[in-house]
C-alpha cells in the first residue's frame, strides 16, 4: 500500500464578494482532485488544537502525526532542525525576519521577499557588527531562505531558556501596519535582551551595501515563533511505514527530519508563487518508489493569502491539480493506494492572515467506494462522513483506513 498526503497550504477560505461568494477552492479548476473528491471520502478536520496559534509549524505537526499538545515547542527550532544546526537545553532558537520598518510599524513583514543571497550578506553582517561591538554576544543568525532565517540565543541555564521559550511572541505576518511598540514581548530581562537585538540590528542594516539597493529595504529584524529543540517519536517507528517529505519551507523540513523522515529536496522548490511545480511532482513520484508514504506541501496558495491575491491564490491551486496531484495519483494507478488533500489551515483572502478553523479533507482509497463527497472544498466536503476534529490522528486513521 502507497500513500500521499497533499498539502496545499492556507488554500481554503472564507467567501468571496468578488467571486460571487465562492472560495479559491470552488472556482479553481481542478480537474484531478474532483476525481478524488467524486470518488472518495469527504468532511471537515482541524489541525489546530485549542489555545495555539493557528501557523503551519502546529498544523503541519498534526498532519505529520505528532500532536503539538505534546511535542511543539516553537517554530524556531523546527527551522533549526532542518540546517541540522546543532543546539543545547540552554539555547533558544528564534524564527528571525528580514523586515521593512519606515515609520515604527510592521510595514513589509518580508522585506519585498529579498532574496536569499542578498539576505545572506545581512545574516554575516549582523553577526560581525554584534560580535564586534559585544564580546561577549550570546546569539548567532543562520541565514534561511528569502527573510525567513533563524536567531539562536544562549541561555545562562536552562531555567532561563524555559523563561524566554514561553514568552509570547507575535508572527510579523499577523501584524502588517499595527505599531512595532504595540506588538513586543513584555518587561522581563530576558524579553528586554532580546527586543534590545531587534531594534539595535537597524544600526548594521540601515546602511548595508544590499540595502542601499533595494527599493523595499530589510532595515529590522523580527524574532518570533521561539522554543527549544523538541524530541519527535521516530515515524517509522511509530506508524510501521516510511516516510517521504517535500517542501520548499524549512519549518516542515525540520518536522521531518526530528521525526526521522527522508527529506526530498527539490531544485526550484521555493515556497513561493514561483515554485516548480513540475519538478515537485517529478520528485513526488520517485520518492514514492522508495518510501510508503510521501507528504508533500506546496506553500503558495498561503502566500497568495497572506499577500490578498485571489488570481494567484486560484492559479496555485490549478498548478497544484495539474502538475502535482495529477501525475503522482497517475503514477499509481495499477497499485493500491490512499491519497488524502487538505489544507493545513485557511488562510483567508478577506482576512490575509490564518485562522483556526476546520479545513476541508478528501481522502481517496483504491480499494473502497467513496462517500457522498461532492468536491474538495468547504461546501462540497459537507455531505462526506469524514469527521477528524483532532488533526493529528489523521495519520493513524489514514493507515488502518478508519475514516
Amino acid at each position: 500500500m502507497k500513500y500521499v498526503i497533499f498539502i496545499p497550504d492556507g488554500s481554503s477560505d472564507l467567501p468571496i464578494d468578488a467571486l460571487d461568494g465562492k472560495t479559491p477552492l470552488m472556482v479553481a479548476n481542478t480537474p484531478n482532485i474532483d476525481k478524488l473528491a467524486e470518488n472518495g471520502f469527504g468532511g471537515l478536520t482541524n489541525n489546530v488544537p485549542e489555545g495555539y496559534t493557528p501557523g503551519s509549524d502546529v498544523a503541519n505537526m498534526s498532519i505529520f502525526g505528532y500532536n503539538p499538545a505534546d511535542y511543539y515547542t516553537g517554530r524556531g527550532p523546527l527551522e533549526a532542525g532542518s540546517e541540522g544546526i546543532p543546539t543545547t537545553p540552554k539555547d533558544v532558537i528564534f524564527r528571525c525576519n528580514t523586515i521593512f520598518s519606515e515609520t515604527d510599524s510592521m510595514d513589509d513583514f518580508n522585506a519585498g521577499h529579498i532574496s536569499t543571497e542578498e539576505a545572506d550578506e545581512l545574516m554575516k553582517g549582523l553577526n560581525e557588527y554584534f560580535t564586534e561591538k559585544y564580546p561577549d554576544f550570546k546569539g548567532k543568525f543562520y541565514t534561511g531562505v528569502s527573510y525567513r532565517h533563524l536567531f539562536i540565543y544562549s541561555c545562562d541555564s536552562i531555567e532561563d531558556a524555559e523563561i524566554l521559550s514561553a514568552i509570547k511572541t507575535m508572527p510579523p505576518h499577523d501584524i502588517v501596519d499595527e505599531k512595532l511598540a504595540d506588538n513586543l514581548f513584555g518587561e522581563c530581562e530576558l524579553a528586554e535582551e532580546i527586543q534590545q537585538i531587534m531594534f539595535e540590528s537597524r544600526q548594521y542594516l540601515k546602511d548595508a551595501e544590499v540595502n542601499q539597493k533595494r527599493e523595499i529595504p530589510a532595515n529590522m529584524i523580527w524574532l518570533w515563533g521561539q522554543g527549544v529543540t523538541p524530541s519527535l517519536p521516530d515515524f517509522e517507528e511509530t506508524y510501521g511505514i516510511t516516510a517521504a517529505v517535500i517542501t520548499g519551507v524549512d519549518l516542515l523540513k525540520g518536522i521531518g527530519n526530528f521525526a526521522g523522515m527522508n527529506i526530498i529536496n527539490v531544485p526550484g522548490a521555493t515556497g513561493y508563487f514561483d515554485t516548480d511545480y513540475e519538478q515537485k511532482g517529478q520528485y513526488g513520484i520517485e520518492a514514492l518508489k522508495d518510501n510508503d508514504l510521501l507528504l508533500i506541501h506546496i506553500e503558495a496558495p498561503d502566500e497568495a493569502g497572506h499577500a490578498q491575491n485571489i488570481e494567484e491564490k486560484i492559479k496555485a491551486i490549478e498548478r497544484i491539480d495539474e502538475f502535482i496531484v495529477g501525475p503522482i495519483i497517475e503514477s499509481l494507478k495499477g497499485q493500491d493506494f490512499k491519497a488524502a488533500i487538505l489544507p493545513d489551515h485557511p488562510t483567508p483572502i478577506d482576512i490575509g492572515t490564518h485562522t483556526r478553523d476546520d479545513v476541508p479533507i478528501v481522502i481517496y482509497d483504491s480499494q473502497r467506494d467513496g462517500d457522498e463527497c461532492e468536491s474538495f472544498d468547504e461546501k462540497g466536503v459537507l455531505k462526506g462522513s469524514i469527521a477528524i476534529k483532532e488533526g493529528y490522528t489523521l495519520m493513524q486513521k489514514l493507515i488502518d483506513g478508519d475514516y
